[in-house]
Formats: structure tokens, sequence, C-alpha cells
């Protein structure tokens, strides 16, 4: 074979494959949620004068075909042994620190950003004066545990963000730091086992124990009496959990974590029903996902834009009638405890929901609200723009 027919062969095969991931990325079916990384994938770019002349069109179109490109988990694992491959501590945005835990890099945020989602909670409070408002913010666990990093790893870190939000918010809302609260700092830390994790090695959200002991700390802020650890039978539902960041980075030779849920002696009977669905079920969990790769949907079956959760509660046993919770998914680990307090629980999720939220507030008669999030999704959830109108 000459050379002129070596570099047809190779142009026709590199032209054939470029038509074929084309086709692939044109008819393959479009998610619009990365399981692999705990995000929302870019939709498909809308097209308009306005957004071609702001070049707008363009930085959407070229995230659409990132997010969407075919084989893209594929490429990410591959990427992940080649780089474990070379001793590396770093893969996809994640890093592989002591006692195997994963860490997703957090960088500066956006401060200018980040002060309108604060005045959004604050705009909130003014439209709304009557109501009780409380914000609690919980770090990651790069935030409580930088020291768990691997050697020469940079993260920002986020108790300056904390501060620079409870400096910015004002006093209309009562501010819950998850640094007092989670590390001990504060009076509502004390107690908090340094034994028992607090957050998933492998995975962004908080354990229940920590979940446990940010529901202490807003019922005592509420002036509730928080049910102590040993008024629950604690059962492990699974012990095989690989969470978002194990997906994401794809590292090998990580132990999976376990599942553990907080079942009160003195039971309560609840109610789950699902605006999304129209699904009406009894309990807060769904024993399906456990056989599932996203494990933590087990906590009330995953995201969803609105849930209602009613719980039967003599008067006396009742705390509070009805509660706004505004929130990630941090707060689906938390739900169960407040059933315990609370007679009706409105939850709604900033980034699904796309009603008013203080309409919904006042046209269901709710006098108190809890803004509950991460840090990593507050800083950049512009969703919260909503709670501006």
């Amino acid at each position: 074979m000459t050379a002129k027919w070596i570099d047809r062969v190779y142009i026709g095969g590199f032209l054939s494959l470029l038509a074929g991931l084309l086709l692939l990325f044109a008819f393959q079916p479009k998610t619009i949620f990365s399981e692999l990384e705990n995000r929302s994938l870019q939709s498909k770019p809308e097209l308009s004068w306005d957004r071609i002349r702001s070049q707008q069109y363009a930085k959407d179109a070229e995230l659409y075909v990132t997010d969407h490109f075919p084989f893209r988990n594929g490429f990410i694992a591959a990427k992940s042994k080649l780089e474990q491959l070379r001793l590396q501590k770093e893969n996809n945005g994640v890093f592989l620190g002591d006692d195997d835990y994963l860490f997703e890099k957090f960088e500066r945020p956006d401060y200018e950003e980040l002060g309108s989602y604060v005045d959004a909670l604050g705009q909130f409070a003014a439209n709304h004066p009557a109501t009780n408002l409380s914000f609690m913010l919980a770090p990651n666990s790069i935030g409580l545990y930088p020291d768990r990093l691997p050697w020469l790893a940079d993260a920002y870190p986020q108790k300056d963000v904390h501060e620079w939000i409870g400096e910015r918010l004002g006093s209309d809302i009562t501010f819950l730091d998850g640094f007092d609260f989670l590390s001990g700092e504060g009076n509502s830390g004390d107690g908090v086992s340094a034994e028992r994790p607090l957050y998933y090695r492998t995975d962004h959200h908080w354990t229940s124990y920590g979940a446990y002991i940010a529901y202490r700390a807003y019922a005592e802020s509420m002036g509730w009496e928080p049910l102590a650890e040993e008024d629950f039978r604690i059962r492990k539902v699974t012990d095989s959990f690989l969470g978002s960041y194990h997906t994401k980075s794809q590292f090998g030779g990580v132990d999976p974590d376990s599942i553990e849920i907080y079942e009160p002696k003195q039971s309560v009977a609840t109610e789950l029903y699902i605006a999304d669905t129209d699904e009406t079920r009894d309990g807060l969990y769904d024993e399906s996902y456990l056989e599932k790769k996203d494990k933590y949907a087990y906590f009330q079956g995953g995201v969803h834009s609105l849930v209602t959760v009613k719980s039967e509660l003599s008067e006396e046993e009742a705390d509070l009638g009805k509660l706004l919770i505004v929130k990630d998914s941090y707060a689906h680990s938390m739900l169960p405890f407040l059933t315990s307090h609370v007679e009706e629980i409105h939850m709604i999720d900033v980034r699904y929901y796309n009603g008013n939220i203080g309409d919904y507030m006042e046209q269901n008669g709710i006098g108190d609200a809890l803004f509950l999030f991460n840090t990593s999704t507050f800083v950049e959830e512009r969703g919260l723009l909503k709670l501006k109108y």
C-alpha cells in the first residue's frame, strides 16, 4: 500500500469517526441531570439576536456540547485510571484525601454574585416581616476537614465565606452557621463526636449523624426540646453506597459508605405528597433506591420541586403547625427529624420550583420558614434570585 493510500485511510477513518460522533450527539437521548456529577446539565441553548450579540449563545452552546458529548462518562473513567497510575491525588475536580475521603474542589466565589443571593434572602425577609425566618448554611466536607486534603491541594476557606455571608445577612433572619454546630465551636456544637463521620467519604452530603446534629441546632434555635440519640433506633440500611464524589472522580480502591436512618422509638406516622407526580406515600423513604446507584435518593425518593409531609402529632407533641423549607438536598436527611415536632412541612427545591415562593407561603398559611443549603450549592445557585419577588 502506497503512502498516498495510507493517508486516505487515515483521513477516511478520522472523518468517519467525526461523522459517527456527530450522529450519536444528534440522536442520543439528552438528560437534564448528571448523576455522575450531581448537577443539572446545560439545556439546548435558546437562539436569539440578543444572545448572539452578547455571546451568551456561544457560551451555552459550548457547554451543551461538552455536557452531552458521546461516551463522556467513559472518558472520565479512563482519565481517572490514567491519573491514578501517575499517582495523582486529583481527578475531574475531586481530591483523594486522608482516610479515603474524597473532596470536591472549592474555589473563591464571585462575591458580587454571592451578594445578590444573600440580598435576595434579605428581600424575602423584608417582603414577609411577620414570618419567622432561619437560614442554615452547612459547610461541605472540604470546608470542615481541610487538614485531610492531600499535600499541596488548595481550597478556598469556606469559613471565610460563611463569615462574609453572616455579616451581610442582617438581623431579620436567624443565621445558623454550620461551622458552629458541626465543629463544636459554638454552644450548639457541644457533644459532637469526633469519632463519628459527619459527612460521607464518597459523597457530597452529610451523614444522618451530621443531619441529626443540624436538627438539634435548629430545634434549639426554635426553642424546642430536641430528641436525644437515645430516643432513636439507629439502623443501617446499606453499606454499599458510593456517592457523587466517587462517581465523578472514579478513584479505585475506595471503600463504600454506609447509610443509617434514625427511627424514633415513639414512632410518628407520616404521609408524603410529591406534587411533581401527584403521588402520595406513607413514610419518608423509598426502598427501591437502595438497589440503585443514587442511594441517597432513598430519602424521599430523591429531588422533587415540591413535597409536603403531614405528621400525626397530638397537640402536646407538636411544637409547630406548619413549616416551609426552601432547600437543596441536604434537607432530605434532616427532614425525618423534624416530623417529630411539626405537623405539616412544605419543602421546596429552589432549583426546580418555578412558582412564587412568597405567594405559596401565604396561600398555605405558613408563618415559619427555614432556608437550608450547603455552601457549594449556595454560592452558585441563581435560583435563589427568585426569592426577591
